[in-house]
């Protein structure tokens, strides 16, 4: 895939009709890890073809791991893995620099071969996302860990040894890592202060098909008996509630009518609490919400927190929504301190926007033009894509490989409402 591809946006069309949602990125990246920890073999269906979830691929093939893809109907893919191969404990710095998510591998790889050497994580420069937890957690269960040449170099003698846990913030990846690692250690493992997203529930119920003893995902305290082997499973990945809420940010900022489909309701909760406040009518059924935008939308306030609050993958996409709203609207960013980066490009596209810190108040004003603007990262770019569509006039979005991080067939689906997006 080139790395310099670019969108080109036509503002002014009202988006209409349905769209499905692919499997969750953030689900799916856990999952992959996690399928290091079985001896059988593990099927996992729903997965999305997305940049992503490719790096996350070719790591395993090249940790040893055997992968086979099976394309679906419904344009996702089913995933075979086994990992009986597995034959080195390294992750390569050309990965890790690339995808933050590596970082995974470390609680399945220390629980499964007992060492680990993996470079520091990239990904989206969004703000430090610093790993001490993940680290104190895996010490806390008997691992020794060394930092040096830009590696972290992680071992145990025998098993690791089931431990009480506190994380001092909910970190999601930390939870997660953690959970993956405590399946295989010695007696029982607590972590409490666990974060409590849906995609942490779909990693417990991954872990325990595999035959793990995992329980509390979803409330602030997980417990984990460790078992001595896990065999093969079945699993299906959770719908993407962050591409989910985007298309319905997508109806709210163009006017439209969208109906978006494979979705859990209540995981969008707080984006449809969000839009309804700015005007835009949200139906839902038992796996679909409809968004309705009003002419012109709201100001609102919104504060990133961890689930079950307003998430921080959606704050860039909503500061796209307030640029065009009637009215001030402020957001504050409690999980990271760089994502106001995409307000830079929405001001060339005429926003208001200032940011001092944490905190950035939008203007509403009554049109953007389109520009030429730059994605800074994954869920900025799905902002700047947001903003074309509402804008007067041709938006060129450079560097969209990021935004296939974590969009699959992005363009596609937005063709397929009636956007005028191609890819050049």
């Amino acid at each position: 895939m080139k790395t310099n591809e670019r969108y080109v946006v036509a503002g002014g069309s009202r988006l209409q009709g349905r769209v499905k949602v692919s499997g969750a990125k953030n689900a799916a990246l856990p999952i992959l890890a996690a399928a290091l920890l079985s001896s059988g073999e593990s099927i996992i269906h729903n997965t999305p073809i997305i940049r992503d979830v490719n790096v996350m691929l070719e790591i395993l093939r090249r940790l040893g791991v055997d992968v086979e893809e099976v394309l679906t109907e419904d344009s996702g893919r089913t995933l075979r893995i086994r990992s009986d191969g597995l034959t080195g404990p390294e992750v390569g710095a050309d990965f890790t620099r690339e995808m933050r998510s590596s970082i995974f591998l470390m609680g399945p790889l220390l629980a499964r071969t007992g060492k680990i050497r993996i470079s520091y994580p990239g990904g989206c420069a969004i703000g430090p996302r610093p790993i001490d937890f993940h680290l104190r957690g895996l010490e806390q269960m008997g691992a020794k860990i060394e930092e040096r040449y830009g590696f972290i170099e992680a071992s145990v003698q025998g098993r690791l040894v089931g431990s009480e846990i506190y994380l001092d913030f909910p970190s999601v990846g930390a939870t997660e890592n953690l959970m993956m690692a405590a399946v295989l250690a010695d007696g029982k493992t607590v972590i409490r202060n666990a974060a409590r997203e849906p995609e942490i529930v779909d990693l417990q119920l991954f872990l325990n098909r595999m035959g793990a003893k995992v329980r509390g995902a979803g409330l602030d305290v997980i417990r984990i008996q460790g078992v001595k082997v896990m065999g093969s499973v079945e699993h299906k990945v959770m719908p993407d509630r962050i591409e989910a809420g985007t298309f319905l940010a997508a109806a709210a900022i163009t006017g439209g009518d969208v109906t978006v489909e494979n979705v859990i309701p209540e995981h969008a909760d707080a984006i449809c609490a969000k839009l309804r406040e700015m005007g835009t009518v949200i139906q839902e059924g038992d796996d679909w919400i409809r968004a309705i935008g009003p002419t012109r939308l709201r100001a609102a306030d919104v504060k990133t927190l961890p689930y079950p609050g307003f998430a921080t993958d959606m704050q860039p996409q909503m500061m796209a929504l307030m640029a065009v709203a009637v009215g001030t609207s402020i957001i504050t960013e409690t999980i990271f301190e760089n994502r106001f980066k995409v307000s830079d490009e929405l001001r060339r596209l005429g926003a208001n926007v200032k940011t001092d810190g944490r905190t950035a108040v939008v203007q509403g004003v009554s049109r953007l033009s389109g520009a030429r603007v730059e994605c800074p990262a994954l869920r900025e770019g799905m902002a700047l894509v947001l903003a074309g569509m509402a804008a007067e006039g041709v938006t060129t979005i450079e560097q969209v490989v990021h935004i296939d991080r974590g969009y699959q067939n992005l363009e596609q689906k937005l063709q397929g409402l009636g956007a005028q997006v191609s890819r050049a």
